[in-house]
């Protein structure tokens, strides 16, 4: 249950003085599912389209920073997920026997918003993120909202939090739709409630490093993931096993951690949280999608920039043997863009590769990154804006 849901009144005076009357009547909607009502405590006073919350964009970092609201969606079993509300950002109540909370029942995604010169804000493929939450939920036996639905919610979550999108050049506004098992059950079983709900922080650089090229370890002790597992879908229970691996290298210096297969500990899989490349010459290697990796967003987008530019792209098993003979070595992922890796270590040998410009990685991450904030033409239909 949130504790603080929006009077429509309440939330009209919230919004630019600019915003259309369309804008208002689609929001709007959604206090008809409030189950809760009640008026805000201190309400902001109204705003324009020009202005921005009070936030040092130059310092921008990748931490949460709560913005002013949230969407949330229920659904039993059996049923659909019917139109959500937008409330205060602010803690929800779960039963200590939610699903989520005693077998992991739940999915997570990101995604982001850009705000362009022109000041329209636009998603990147945000139907993407859509298809992998369903399919996701397929395996995790969870209701899913439609890929429609999943849009609209991520649209509305932006529009109300409009305030709190950096301005072009200085991050973006980072979206986590989440999809959690919250209604209560004692014995194994999927639950009989689920939890659509999205919030939003902004956000710069993920890695502290910034653009900087990483430094990367190869771990050996520790698996991602395993094969007929949930490695390939972006379930909440994949990410908590990776830290002790993490924290380790860290500690010793390292960005993150590069995760081989489980099987044979011969073969690249991922880092923590983002998928990895190689390069040499005109030849571009990345793991396939075999069951034990996520496919992400970004990694399939780049695939398909790279083929226009020229490169030769091969998603197959990649040995570990390849990083020593590789030029270039690269991560992609929404939270991390197209970072440059400048290092792997592996069995204490460490191998160093090209960054900077004129390198592949630049070229890539220039492409995406200027279809993203509108200096490139999009000719894929790739971004699309927030009415």
């Amino acid at each position: 249950m949130i504790r603080s849901t929006v009077s429509f009144s309440s939330f009209r005076r919230l919004l630019p003085q600019t915003t259309s009357a369309s804008a208002f009547s689609k929001i709007g909607t959604y206090n008809r599912f409030a189950s809760q009502p009640c008026p805000l405590e201190s309400p902001n006073p109204t705003y324009s389209d020009e202005d921005y919350a009070d936030v040092n964009w130059d310092n921008l970092g990748f931490g949460l920073m709560p913005t002013d609201y949230m969407y949330i969606s229920k659904c039993c079993e059996g049923q659909s997920f019917g139109e959500g509300q937008l409330s205060r950002y602010g803690n929800i109540e779960l039963s200590p026997s939610a699903g989520v909370l005693n077998y992991g029942q739940g999915l997570f995604e990101g995604t982001k918003a850009h705000r362009r010169e022109n000041g329209r804000v636009v998603l990147f493929r945000p139907e993407q993120n859509g298809i992998r939450m369903k399919i996701g939920a397929e395996r995790m036996c969870m209701a899913s909202p439609s890929i429609d639905h999943f849009v609209h919610a991520l649209k509305q979550t932006v529009l109300a939090n409009k305030r709190w999108i950096p301005p072009p050049g200085k991050g973006s506004l980072y979206l986590r739709p989440l999809l959690l098992g919250t209604g209560p059950v004692l014995g194994l079983a999927p639950a009989p409630e689920y939890t659509f709900l999205i919030y939003a922080s902004p956000v710069r650089n993920y890695f502290k490093e910034g653009s900087a090229a990483l430094n990367l370890h190869v771990e050996e002790n520790f698996d991602r993931a395993s094969r007929r597992g949930t490695g390939n879908v972006k379930t909440i229970s994949n990410y908590a096993p990776v830290l002790m691996a993490q924290t380790k290298a860290k500690k010793r210096g390292f960005s993150d951690v590069l995760y081989l297969d489980s099987a044979t500990k011969q073969n690249l899989e991922e880092v923590s949280s983002c998928n990895i490349f190689i390069a040499k010459g005109k030849c571009i290697a990345t793991p396939a999608t075999n069951g034990t990796i996520l496919s992400g967003i970004t990694r399939k987008s780049v695939i398909e920039i790279a083929r226009d530019h020229g490169y030769q792209v091969e998603e197959r098993t990649v040995g570990v043997d390849e990083l020593a003979e590789a030029d270039e070595v690269f991560c992609t992922g929404t939270a991390v863009g197209v970072a440059p890796v400048g290092s792997i270590t592996y069995q204490n040998k460490r191998m160093d590769y090209i960054t900077g410009s004129g390198t592949i990685c630049q070229e890539l991450n220039d492409t995406i990154s200027g279809i993203q904030t509108g200096t490139i033409e999009d000719k894929k239909g790739w971004m699309i804006e927030v009415d």
